[in-house]
């Protein structure tokens, strides 16, 4: 429905054609910016009504700098009736205004306008979004923007933003910047957070509300940063801090709380604390089907079963997340669940085409659909490039997700791999980048031409090649956690030293006293 209904993100067909019904002529310019060439009837309608052959173009992205850095789509919106008029044809919006009066799509409130009490709950919240079934997961330093609008175009219809460290948002302005960019055809978009402490949380997530649908609290990162930080899964152990932290974004932020949460070892427990974390007051729950233990998802298959029950317990909307590789994966797991939506992770890293229906990259063995086969993420690799020059994206995010989508076939190709371990980054430009790619696409295709192979043939043994896997994922993560620390002892020294200077103004100021007296 929220693809075929011709309506604009953020806002629905029926508000928005009432708001044009009352615009008076008085200048050729545009009604409003298309948001997303899915909304194919709307730029029609509008560019017809207004005089203009073609919809307006939709602006470059925003990048979240400061706390009031850049204007939101249904801002803008909202902003209409307070400007120039536009002329339009009454028939052509009466039409428009006709067909929306048939759409009962809830709609949010804009930012300016939104509280934390007329703020949409549970499924008003979810159907606003459009009922979004297949999201991006959120994924440290790799559901950036430039990724996020690359699986968008390839039938993703919701994600999260990496998960940001809530105290680090706050208080270090560079760490926000790099973070945090969306733009306006970034939506339905649920901003990520972890944090232990209600009150910084609560800080962070007031940055972002009015740039996002709806701000998600991370109870799911089994990592070795999460531990040390007393965050995400680790917080399973400590149902009064979970309880806090969503009680406190339920009733003091003006968009809705999400959490993401992982089973327990048992049903029951997973139950109860699902029915707490609903209770705490989050409009839409994401359901790992795997224990905080259990990280690999290739030792262990995710537990459905439990998904599917807890489903059943729940009166708000139910993700369910593990073992989607495919888009008949995610239709089975829907069905086996009973949930509304699916997420994937690691797998649409390697597929960002996963959920495109009919499949962009169909695999030959639909058992082993993945690494995907030929050089279709070749191809999506260069759009994705495109993608990182208009939305700026830090190099070892490109780098990570090259690694992910033609991994496989750099076991083959060793040669093209260690210029992308090796190479500096001053030498690594978009250019060379793409260059690299189209070699790797002419190496491949000459495999598949003189011996019909779709699929690489390591040079090294599969477990040789799960330990450098395996050490590369434990490299990113301490290297991330490092950061991570990094930022973190810097605001504390930094905080340490104002402490330090004020003890001593105070020390200096009482001696001068005593001496006086």
């Amino acid at each position: 429905r929220w693809r075929d209904t011709p309506c604009v993100p953020g806002g629905s067909m029926h508000a928005i054609a009432r708001r044009l019904l009352d615009i008076r002529a008085a200048g050729p310019r545009p009604v409003v910016q298309i948001l997303d060439r899915r909304w194919h009837r709307w730029p029609k309608v509008l560019a017809q009504s207004s005089g203009h052959k073609d919809p307006p173009t939709p602006p470059r992205h925003h990048r979240l700098s400061s706390r009031a850095s850049f204007s939101h789509p249904t801002s803008t919106l909202s902003a209409m009736a307070d400007a120039d008029p536009v002329p339009g044809d009454p028939t052509l919006l009466a039409a428009a205004a006709a067909e929306s009066d048939h759409d009962d799509t809830p709609v949010a409130p804009t930012p300016d306008l939104a509280t934390p009490a007329n703020k949409l709950r549970s499924w008003d919240f979810f159907r606003s979004m459009g009922n979004p079934k297949y999201h991006v997961a959120p994924m440290v330093d790799q559901s950036e923007l430039a990724f996020r609008m690359l699986t968008r175009k390839y039938g993703a219809t919701c994600a999260y933003t990496p998960m940001i460290h809530a105290r680090l948002f706050v208080e270090d302005p560079k760490y926000r910047k790099e973070i945090f960019t969306t733009c306006e055809g970034d939506r339905p978009l649920l901003v990520q957070f972890c944090a232990n402490d209600p009150e910084k949380l609560l800080e962070a997530a007031k940055i972002v509300a009015p740039f996002c649908d709806g701000v998600d609290i991370n109870f799911g990162c089994p990592q070795r940063i999460a531990k040390k930080g007393r965050y995400g899964a680790f917080l399973m152990d400590d149902w009064e801090t979970v309880h806090n932290l969503i009680s406190k974004l339920n009733e003091e932020l003006p968009v809705p709380v999400t959490a993401k949460i992982r089973v327990y070892d048992d049903l029951e427990t997973s139950i109860k604390y699902a029915k707490m974390v609903e209770a705490a007051g989050a409009q839409l729950i994401a359901i790992h089907g795997r224990t905080r233990e259990q990280k690999r998802a290739s030792d262990v298959r995710a537990n459905w079963a439990f998904i599917n029950e807890i489903k059943k317990q729940l009166k708000v909307p139910v993700l369910a997340n593990g073992d989607i590789r495919s888009f008949a994966e995610a239709q089975r797991c829907l069905e086996a669940t009973g949930a509304d939506g699916v997420l994937s992770a690691e797998p649409l890293l390697e597929s960002p085409s996963l959920f495109s229906d009919p499949p962009f990259a169909p695999p030959t063995d639909a058992a082993s659909p993945l690494p995907v086969e030929g050089d279709k993420n070749c191809e999506l690799l260069l759009e994705y490039l495109e993608l990182t020059e208009t939305y700026t994206t830090p190099l070892r995010m490109v780098k990570g997700h090259i690694h992910k989508m033609v991994g496989p076939w750099l076991s083959e190709f060793t040669d093209l791999r260690d210029w992308l371990n090796k190479e500096t980054y001053a030498n690594m430009t978009a250019d060379a980048l793409r260059k690299w790619t189209l070699e790797l696409s002419g190496r491949i295709n000459h495999v598949r031409a003189t011996e019909g192979r779709l699929r690489p043939i390591p040079r090294k043994s599969e477990r040789a090649l799960a330990r450098e896997a395996a050490a590369e994922g434990l490299a990113a993560s301490i290297a991330e956690q490092e950061r991570e620390e990094s930022a973190v002892a810097a605001l504390d020294a930094k905080r340490q030293k104002v402490n330090h200077h004020d003890t001593g103004a105070e020390t200096h100021g009482t001696t001068a006293a005593v001496v006086a007296n």
